[in-house]
């Protein structure tokens, strides 16, 4: 439940009919911001927040931006603006497609942040989340490898709660996952992960991960790199639904 929503809304006397005509959306998706935790589109965030005299920090706080490195914040803005995600990950799932406890078990296993940080980067992580749950969310593409689905981090009933977690993200219309069978050999892929991101207006932007930190990059040479790389390893992996039944049975592997 939103309870800052509900308040400024009563405070000011508008009514999730009177809100909906002023950011011009429907009833029925300020409802949705209401009671299922929803986060509208930026542009929603701030025209709502205009109309109730708040600031948008106030109803939707920004607790991700305040706990991610600060190395971090300029990727976290393209991928909050961005209406198409592409990742490949080869040793971890997405963490957009992360469960708390697989998140948990990667931040506190990879030895880069200090034990008493993890809870934060964790928290951080799980808020980023929000953008494949906001009415209007990206359309989020993922390639790993099948290695990701065997390897047992945080162990069997982790393993089990995050493939069945993420077999259940797969029904989802804007998120699609494809896996990279064990019988390819060398790909694209083998050369590290990446993510690409595609505005409202075209621009593209690429994420490269690093044992310190990540980078971002937008230089026209680099993106037609990562591009060509996008293209090979999806074209390795396996269809949507294949993926999705062999990660269901991989799944039952690890009960």
């Amino acid at each position: 439940m939103n309870d800052a929503l509900r308040a400024a809304l009563s405070d000011t006397g508008h009514t999730t009919e009177s809100l909906a005509e002023r950011v011009g959306v429907d009833p029925k998706t300020v409802a949705r911001w209401l009671t299922e935790g929803r986060i509208p589109h930026p542009r929603h965030r701030f025209t709502a927040a205009e109309a109730l005299g708040r600031d948008v920090a106030d109803i939707w706080p920004d607790t991700s931006r305040r706990r991610d490195p600060i190395w971090f914040r300029p990727w976290q803005e393209i991928e909050r603006e961005a209406v198409s995600l592409r990742s490949y990950q080869s040793v971890v799932l997405p963490g957009l497609l992360q469960t708390e406890a697989y998140a948990r078990a990667v931040l506190a296993g990879g030895g880069v942040f200090p034990r008493g940080d993890v809870e934060r980067h964790l928290a951080a992580r799980l808020a980023r989340q929000g953008i494949l749950k906001r009415d209007d969310p990206p359309q989020f593409t993922a390639v790993v490898d099948e290695a990701v689905l065997r390897r047992p981090v945080g162990g069997r009933a982790t393993m089990h709660e995050q493939l069945r977690a993420l077999v259940t993200a797969c029904a989802e219309p804007h998120i699609r996952v494809h896996v990279v069978p064990s019988t390819v050999g060398a790909y694209a892929g083998l050369n590290g992960p990446f993510v690409i991101a595609t505005s409202h207006d075209h621009r593209v932007a690429g994420y490269l991960d690093n044992q310190l930190q990540g980078q971002v990059v937008s230089d026209a040479d680099d993106i037609a790199a990562i591009l060509t790389a996008w293209e090979d390893v999806r074209g390795e992996a396996l269809s949507h639904w294949q993926s999705v039944d062999l990660i269901t049975e991989v799944a039952e592997t690890w009960t």
